[in-house]
């Protein structure tokens, strides 16, 4: 749906990014080694992009991963590469469980190039065991790796490689603010790589949309303790407050402290960080880190501690100088 204030307001020109209008629907039909999304007939549904797969033209092909509410395969689809992600029905929270499903749906209408594209989604699946407790699938553009496994992985990142990603989840991240989409999940887990080694937010399974015209939003009691990741989640969402575009902002700092120092941001149990985030304002440590210091080290911790601090998202470009 249209952004309830226009994104040329909140973007330069030459980062203003396309937006396909027409929502995902499904099925998909290919067009010679392309997959097509056909515009939704006026009327046919509410939620164009819970018609039905074609699932007797999708075959899996292995496991990718797995997260609190479902797990991602690789798949082929008409011919195509895709991920398919298996909502699982919880059976300890299923409002929750609900909620994961039709919140990966929050951002399928829009079009950028550093946001994952949903291909198709259905809460039709097929009676076979494999799908046993599962609420629905969604069909995804498949990535090549995460932010996590390049962090942590073996090789060091050059500076201008984790700024150049950094730069790629500001510009994801604008444009679903000014679209009214909060992802509230932000973590190098959920930041894919393409085969073009550009960065792709995804995982849209705790993120909420904006009433038109508001600034913030109300998380319900029985999802604001429910999903996510604890390190990585603005105070409050901890709390349980209502939450703005800030929540991004926040989980893009301890993401951004990540690809610079290639550490944890905490460690501990689970209570005790919580509660010194919340209550201390604890953050992670700038100190003892050589990338934080000298010139260029002072530009970075300020950018930490404003992104921390502020209600917006700043662009990396400037410390790139």
């Amino acid at each position: 749906m249209p952004s309830p204030i226009p994104a040329s307001r909140l973007l330069p020109k030459d980062l203003f990014p396309s937006v396909d209008a027409g929502a995902c629907s499904s099925p998909l039909f290919k067009h010679g080694t392309t997959l097509h999304i056909p515009a939704p007939r006026p009327g046919r549904c509410s939620r164009p992009w819970s018609s039905a797969i074609l699932w007797s033209e999708l075959r899996t092909v292995g496991p990718v991963g797995s997260g609190g509410f479902g797990s991602v395969f690789r798949a082929e689809y008409l011919g195509q590469s895709v991920a398919l992600k298996r909502v699982n029905r919880s059976t300890k929270n299923r409002l929750a469980s609900r909620h994961s499903f039709w919140a990966e749906l929050n951002a399928a209408h829009l079009r950028h190039r550093n946001i994952a594209r949903v291909l198709a989604a259905s809460t039709c699946v097929p009676a076979e065991p494999e799908y046993e407790g599962s609420l629905g699938g969604v069909l995804m553009e498949l990535c090549v790796s995460d932010l996590q496994q390049i962090i942590y992985g073996t090789d060091p990142l050059e500076e201008n490689r984790c700024l150049r990603y950094a730069e790629d989840v500001t510009h994801g991240l604008r444009f679903l603010h000014a679209h009214g989409v909060l992802h509230l999940d932000i973590k190098p887990a959920n930041l894919l790589l393409s085969q073009d080694d550009v960065v792709k937010i995804a995982d849209f399974g705790c993120s909420l949309k904006l009433e038109s015209g508001s600034e913030a939003t109300a998380v319900s009691p029985q999802l604001s303790h429910v999903g996510g990741t604890f390190t990585h989640r603005a105070p409050e969402l901890l709390k349980g407050e209502p939450v703005s575009a800030k929540a991004d902002v926040f989980s893009f700092a301890i993401t951004l402290w990540q690809l610079l120092t290639r550490d944890q941001p905490y460690v501990g149990d689970r209570q005790y960080v919580i509660y010194a985030v919340v209550a201390h304002e604890m953050r992670p440590q700038l100190q003892g880190h050589a990338v934080f210091s000298g010139a260029r080290g002072q530009i970075y911790s300020a950018l930490l501690k404003r992104c921390w601090s502020s209600v917006i998202l700043t662009c990396v470009l400037a410390s790139r100088g």
